[in-house]
């Protein structure tokens, strides 16, 4: 791996080596290369982005061999997978400094602002608690316009977003 990768992104790529070994599968410069830039990432990337960042520090890796290597990223745990209705996923490691947070999504330019709410997970806790459910973990995405979008003019339509199915 190249010195780009962080000392706290090499711990989960080891991690992430150590999951590999376990499915009987090869530990590859290729897979190593791709985990560590998710993992030195707070974004949430997308295989562009990875396939640029690679080639920034000098990886030639095929498209196919990205995919592959999420795909068993998101099987090991160590990422998330997200669908932002852009048309394409994003990667987000979850052993980031927030584990559990939520998602504002911009609808025109797709910015993905990420925060944390103490009380969305105390809501969460009471009624997994009232239901007599355990939750391992959640997802709260919220889509609309972020300020620089309105302040440049951006509007959503005036009914609000509709389904693109319509009922008879």
């Amino acid at each position: 791996m190249r010195e780009t990768v962080s000392s706290r992104a090499s711990s989960f790529v080891r991690l992430f080596g150590r999951y590999l070994r376990e499915q009987n599968l090869p530990v590859t410069h290729q897979r190593e290369a791709i985990a560590g830039i998710v993992f030195s990432s707070e974004a949430h990337l997308s295989v562009e982005e990875i396939e640029a960042s690679l080639r920034h520090a000098g990886e030639r890796i095929g498209k196919a061999t990205i995919y592959r290597t999420l795909d068993l990223l998101v099987r090991s745990e160590l990422v998330e997978e997200h669908d932002f209705n852009e048309g394409f996923k994003r990667y987000e490691h979850r052993l980031s400094r927030q584990p559990e947070h939520e998602h504002l999504i911009c609808l025109e330019c797709g910015e993905v602002t990420e925060f944390k709410s103490a009380e969305i997970g105390e809501i969460k806790n009471r009624i997994a608690t009232e239901r007599g459910f355990r939750p391992v973990r959640h997802r709260l995405e919220i889509y609309g316009l972020c300020a620089a979008c309105r302040d440049a003019g951006a509007v959503l339509p005036a009914g609000g977003l509709t389904c693109p199915i319509e009922s008879v």
